[in-house]
């Protein structure tokens, strides 16, 4: 990840939390600590992504999370509309950024267009 970390505002920290342990799950992204109603996700022990309750959610934010595999970017897509995402954009090729651009796109609870993206051939 090119930032140490990132956190925002959403409106139900449940609601949330249900949806990104689903969504985030195929990329290997995992809940690793709450603190003082936080929540923090992550790989390898270091939570990067956090959010939490605030009365105003920060407007709709873009956030990627990279996937090592185009198989991942699916199972993303598939598990995020499963948790109750909606459909943004289905896993495909988006050669306007480059030509192994492959990349899903879902809106969250709060409105976030969330994506993973994975930019290898495979």
């Amino acid at each position: 990840m090119i930032i140490d970390h990132i956190g925002f505002a959403i409106s139900d920290k449940s609601t949330s939390d249900t949806f990104y342990a689903k969504a985030l799950a195929p990329l290997g992204i995992v809940k690793i600590a709450e603190v003082e109603g936080w929540v923090g996700y992550g790989r390898s022990g270091k939570p990067e992504f956090w959010f939490g309750e605030h009365e105003q959610p920060h407007n709709p934010m873009h956030i990627a999370f990279l996937a090592d595999t185009r198989d991942q970017v699916d199972a993303f897509y598939a598990a995020a509309l499963d948790a109750g995402g909606k459909d943004n954009g289905p896993p495909g090729i988006r050669a306007i950024y480059h030509p192994n651009y492959y990349g899903a796109f879902v809106i969250d609870p709060d409105g976030h267009n969330i994506e993973a993206v994975c930019h290898t051939a495979t």
